[in-house]
């Protein structure tokens, strides 16, 4: 038989293939076990081609030609090999597959479905069709298997008389299927839920249970409400009442692709109409555009993690999902008021996308070209073992192999790799450049009045991507970019990301708006789009923080040198610590020589270090503790500076408490401290008062530049009636004779934060017995318990909402503080492990020394940590100060979109703070008010 592969024509084709000795051992094995075939070889040039090509393309299909030389029956016919059958013709055969083999009708439909799918790879492989023709066959044949196995299973499960419909999702909606590709199917039936579960899931069954010829097609109806834990069929009411309720944007987003494929025509059109107003809605929400984008976001992410961002052809860099994503979203955004756009064929939609002038054409045919490309890669790395791949080989052989079987060849010195790897990186680099200026660029031309973009459309974009006002986006654009110097064709270059930047933070109009005065002035202007374009890890940054903060917009426009900086990921990682502030603010005091000159400048110093803290925050480069301890750290650095400063002429301490001497400060906290000096007599107390004086009014004073901390010493004795230094005798004596429960329980807090450090070791040590006392009287808890009451009854202030308390409310911030404080006080004394200042690190101690149960611990600590987060971002956002989740609706979107929410956000930030507060209250009743459990 060896000699038929001799022949001419036949050597002729082996020697055109991918690999020839591959070819020509596998038509040796294949002629050793067909003898029969060698005439065919020898005279029939398209039979061998196709031999050939599947001996290169795909193991798989290839060896099961050696199996069951039955499955080349499709190649009898060559001028059917040459067409595009009909999907109605693929349904009629799959059905006479079924009645073909009576005693197993899933056997002969699997077979079938094998003998087409090579039929299919060989029109594909001998370029008999192209790239959308495979893509429709494959769909079509699966629609057909759908169709049979729907009989199979009505048949097997008793469905008679039931209405049920099989509607395509994903690639078999779009008829776009790939080789390897899962069916995406939903059910929907009409009557009885029990038969229909049992019919659905019987047809997944024939579709899935394996044979000598495999499976019919690995069929999935995970997209079906609630995933794998919903029925698999629903009633269209059913699926009406989960869409007005309970879907997700990408379940919205999925259904573009929504198309009958099996089972009651009626009942699918049905389903369609029904779900047409929730794909296609009146009023597109931002929220659901930044939801997609956040979920591409993750699926990169996670390709990146992966170390596949080069080689993966779906989701790496300019991959599939670039594309098909764009597509989709511009479909969301512009296909509610425009039904000529709708097409859930990715290609077809490209071009109704163009056409209709939402797209550049001279980008689309880019974007098809790449495309086809992509999925041509895709089909070829998925036939070789019939598995879903998406990945380039990672060996060098690998490689090659596939570059040949695409058709690339050796020519002079550049080898087929390297001509397919340049073809790969030039369709990757231009799909990803489009895919960033994609949703932009179009808008800037038709506001410049240079595009083919409507009014209606424009307006349509800029709400879909969280731009309200279009007036003040013409005007940012018109102000940023106008012009002919190389300032304006920078930003003009740049505006586009910039706009895509904004889009994906809280709120983008604020954003624009700060971009807008950061860049006022043509010096400051040039100077910024250097820096972006110098650093576009930097301009991304400062986009997401300029949408993110009012206050940090402002920070950044008095200090744009700061800009460069955030492109330093080791800059933004690293906390400072004390002594560099301390070092950092002395320097700024030391070359100014008045009172006012000083102040300012401190006042500057501590708003470009808030800045930095803030950066760290926004950016996530720092957990909730650790931004309390930078902000602590400042403290201590402008207290410990302005008391240098002053240089006192006795022993002088500052002793911080409350939230800075727990060294969990927030941005909007007042600092709470106790003024200690070391002496007697008149003289010393004046020098000691009159430093302490000139401390707040240094520190606390606004000026121009506004104040560097408030400042609070009414936990003093006294409070404010008292003098605001007083010697540690004088403290000893006021604590031994009139000090009360609640002056104890605020000294927990007590921390040298500035000065003589002896001076304030000694004073934490002299309260340390009047604070932790053994025991600790039964009647001193009670009072802690009254005062926790009391504060629980009056004072939320008027204008906050109780419900969403996020200081004072029922298990928030200061159930949490006063529970931990109360158990150091009790246990404190017999332990002195407790001894902590840190609320948090007070909790992680009481759960290991077996005071607090670790559950109890977690529930309180997880309370805490979310509540001081949203009050942070809430005063980040704003500028202002708020102990509560906002009532404004506009403004509780903005807060609950900082902090990571993307679906419903609102509904879901009130949930959490539900969730948590509640289990926080549970342990707090019990714990520190002792109910019982």
């Amino acid at each position: 038989m060896a000699c038929v592969l001799k022949v001419p024509e036949v050597a002729e084709v082996i020697d055109r293939a991918a690999e020839p000795g591959q070819a020509r051992l596998y038509l040796t094995r294949l002629l050793d076990t067909h003898p029969g075939l060698a005439e065919r070889l020898a005279s029939d040039r398209p039979f061998t081609s196709a031999l050939v090509a599947l001996s290169d393309a795909s193991r798989s299909l290839s060896e099961a030609v050696i199996a069951d030389v039955g499955l080349l029956v499709p190649l009898d016919d060559p001028e059917g090999l040459a067409a595009e059958y009909p999907q109605d013709r693929y349904s009629a055969w799959a059905r006479q597959a079924v009645e073909d083999d009576g005693e197993d009708p899933g056997r002969g439909l699997r077979r079938w479905k094998r003998q087409q799918l090579l039929r299919i790879a060989v029109r594909d492989l001998l370029g008999l069709a192209e790239l959308p023709a495979v893509g429709r066959e494959l769909a079509s044949l699966a629609e057909g298997c759908l169709q049979a196995a729907l009989g199979v299973a009505e048949a097997r499960a008793g469905g008679g008389g039931l209405r049920v419909a099989v509607i395509g999702m994903g690639k078999l909606g779009g008829r776009e299927l790939n080789y390897s590709s899962d069916v995406d199917v939903l059910f929907v039936h009409e009557g009885s839920s029990r038969p229909a579960e049992r019919v659905a899931r019987a047809l997944l069954t024939t579709m899935a249970q394996p044979t000598p010829y495999g499976i019919v097609f690995r069929t999935d109806a995970d997209l079906r409400p609630e995933g794998r834990a919903g029925p698999l069929s629903r009633s269209l009411e059913a699926f009406r009442a989960y869409w007005d309720k309970w879907a997700a944007t990408w379940e919205y987003q999925a259904l573009i692709k929504a198309r009958p494929v099996a089972g009651d025509a009626e009942l699918g059109r049905a389903f369609l109409e029904a779900a047409h107003p929730h794909v296609w809605p009146e009023r597109l929400d931002p929220d659901a555009v930044r939801e997609i984008r956040m979920m591409k976001a993750r699926a990169e992410e996670e390709v990146s993690k992966r170390g596949l961002t080069e080689r993966e052809i779906k989701r790496g860099r300019g991959g599939l999902r670039d594309i098909e994503f764009a597509v989709q979203l511009l479909q969301l955004v512009h296909g509610r008021h425009d039904p000529g756009i709708r097409s859930p064929n990715t290609l077809e939609a490209l071009q109704e996308l163009g056409q209709a002038g939402y797209v550049d054409i001279t980008q689309v045919r880019t974007l098809d070209a790449a495309y086809r490309f992509l999925r041509t890669v895709e089909h070829r790395l998925q036939l070789a073992e019939e598995g879903q791949v998406h990945s380039l080989p990672s060996d060098t052989a690998g490689r090659t192999h596939l570059a040949r079987v695409l058709g690339y060849r050796d020519e002079g010195s550049s080898t087929a790799l390297a001509r397919f790897e340049a073809t790969h990186r030039r369709h990757q680099s231009q799909v990803r450049s489009i895919h960033e200026k994609l949703f932009f660029r179009p808008l800037l031309e038709a506001i410049a009045g240079t595009g083919p973009l409507s009014p209606q459309a424009v307006e349509d974009r800029l709400a879909a991507f969280g731009f309200l006002d279009v007036a003040h986006t013409r005007a940012a654009l018109a102000e940023l970019t106008t012009g002919l110097s190389r300032r304006s064709q920078l930003m003009a270059q740049l505006f586009p990301l910039l706009l895509e930047w904004l889009s994906e933070t809280p709120d983008p109009d604020m954003g624009l708006l700060q971009l807008r005065r950061l860049a006022e002035g043509r010096a400051r202007s040039g100077a910024l789009a250097v820096a972006f374009r110098e650093a576009p890890g930097a301009a991304e940054r400062v986009c997401r923080l300029l949408g993110s903060s009012r206050l940090v917009g402002d920070a950044l426009r008095r200090h744009p040198e700061f800009v460069p900086f955030l492109a330093d990921n080791e800059f933004l990682a690293r906390s400072k610590s004390r002594e560099e502030l301390v070092e950092e603010a002395l320097g700024t005091l030391a070359w100014r020589t008045g009172t006012a000159e000083r102040q300012e400048g401190l006042r500057r110093f501590k708003r470009r270090e808030l800045l930095r803290i803030a950066s760290r925050d926004l950016l996530g480069f720092a957990s909730v503790k650790e931004i309390a301890a930078d902000l602590a750290n400042l403290a201590d650095a402008c207290v410990e500076a302005t008391l240098r400063d002053l240089a006192p002429t006795v022993p002088f301490a500052v002793i911080g408490v409350g939230r800075l001497g727990g060294q969990e400060l927030s941005y909007a906290s007042d600092i709470d401290v106790l003024f200690v000096y070391d002496g007697s007599g008149a003289a010393n107390f004046d020098v000691a008062e009159k430093t302490a004086t000139r401390i707040i009014s240094g520190i606390g004073a606004t000026t121009a530049e506004g104040h560097t901390f408030r400042i609070d010493a009414n936990l003093r004795p006294e409070g404010k009636q008292g003098p605001l230094a007083r010697s540690l005798h004088g403290y000893r004596t006021y604590y031994e004779k009139w000090a009360l429960t609640w002056e104890f329980q605020s000294l927990l807090k007590a921390r040298p934060v500035a000065g003589d450090l002896a001076l304030a070791e000694r004073f934490c040590t002299m309260v340390e017995p009047f604070v932790y006392r053994e025991p600790f009287p039964p009647d001193a808890i009670r009072e802690v318990r009254r005062m926790k009451a009391r504060i629980e009854r009056e004072r939320i202030p008027p204008g906050e909402d109780p419900q969403f308390h996020l200081k004072l409310g029922r298990g928030s911030l200061s159930d949490v503080e006063w529970t931990v404080q109360l158990l150091q006080l009790i246990h404190g004394a017999t332990d002195p492990e407790l001894r902590t200042s840190s609320t948090v690190d007070g909790l992680a101690r009481l759960a290991e020394r077996g005071h607090l149960d670790p559950a109890d611990a977690e529930a309180l600590e997880l309370a805490y940590r979310f509540c001081e987060r949203a009050r942070n971002l809430r005063y980040l956002l704003t500028g202002a100060p708020g102990d509560s989740l906002p009532t404004d609706g506009a403004e509780a979107e903005r807060l609950a979109r900082l902090m990571g929410y993307t679906h419903r956000p609102v509904t879901h930030l009130r949930d959490d703070y539900r969730r948590l507060t509640r289990r926080a209250r549970a342990v707090v009743e019990r714990v520190f008010y002792g109910q019982p459990g």
